[in-house]
């Protein structure tokens, strides 16, 4: 038995591979973060695969109803709306739930885009090893995480919304040197595609110029304290 855990593109539908692509045809089922959005990569590419929702809010019964058809042969695929399962995505609980029910299973990582990787590849910042941090939280510990990112010896990257940016990068003003180097990566792989760099102060002042540039998924890339 095999349970596949397959990345779809962040932005741009042209960036899947060949083997997802296949794969995505001959499972029996696919499982949707949101079903709408998969369904838009799979008409691009002529996937017929039925696919059923799993996300965050998915109850424990949905689980079970996974796990009594992986126990009744079919083999499944696991996608998220965009980049790679698991990784700031729901996925981790039922890949879990796999293993301890069928220990046999092999489960597969089918890799791709991720924006995480993207963003670092463009940013100019070393990055042989760095702190993620996923999306921050909307209100507790934001202020602990700021201080633990301004003491931090390794690149810090995380994901914020166009709501918080702007807050974001006031807090960041208040905990980082003023010389600390900030990439923000925007919209990756999508029409409005950004790379912003600069300090704190310098990449807010940019947003505050620039409203309609607030808009799209942010990756926040902070240099390592020297």
């Amino acid at each position: 038995m095999t349970f596949y855990v397959i990345a779809t593109p962040i932005g741009n539908l042209e960036d899947i591979t060949f083997r997802a692509v296949r794969l995505l045809k001959e499972v029996d089922l696919i499982l949707c973060e949101d079903t709408r959005v998969t369904k838009r990569l799979m008409a691009k590419y002529g996937i017929n695969t039925v696919t059923m929702s799993y996300h965050s809010q998915s109850k424990l019964s949905k689980i079970d109803k996974i796990l009594d058809m992986i126990e009744e042969g079919k083999t499944l695929a696991l996608v998220s709306d965009a980049g790679t399962p698991t990784i700031s995505d729901p996925g981790s609980l039922l890949i879990s739930k796999i293993r301890e029910r069928f220990p046999e299973i092999k489960i597969t990582p089918v890799p791709g885009a991720a924006a995480l990787a993207a963003a670092l590849s463009v940013s100019g910042l070393p990055a042989s090893d760095f702190l993620f941090l996923g999306f921050l939280p909307h209100k507790k510990g934001r202020e602990t995480l700021f201080k633990e990112v301004a003491a931090s010896r390794r690149p810090t990257v995380f994901y914020e919304s166009p709501h918080r940016i702007l807050k974001t990068l006031e807090a960041l003003g208040r905990h980082l040197s003023a010389e600390r180097q900030i990439v923000i990566a925007r919209e990756l792989t999508k029409i409005y595609e950004e790379i912003v760099s600069g300090t704190s102060s310098e990449i807010l002042l940019y947003f505050q110029n620039n409203p309609d540039k607030v808009r799209g998924e942010f990756v926040v890339i902070v240099e390592a304290k020297k």
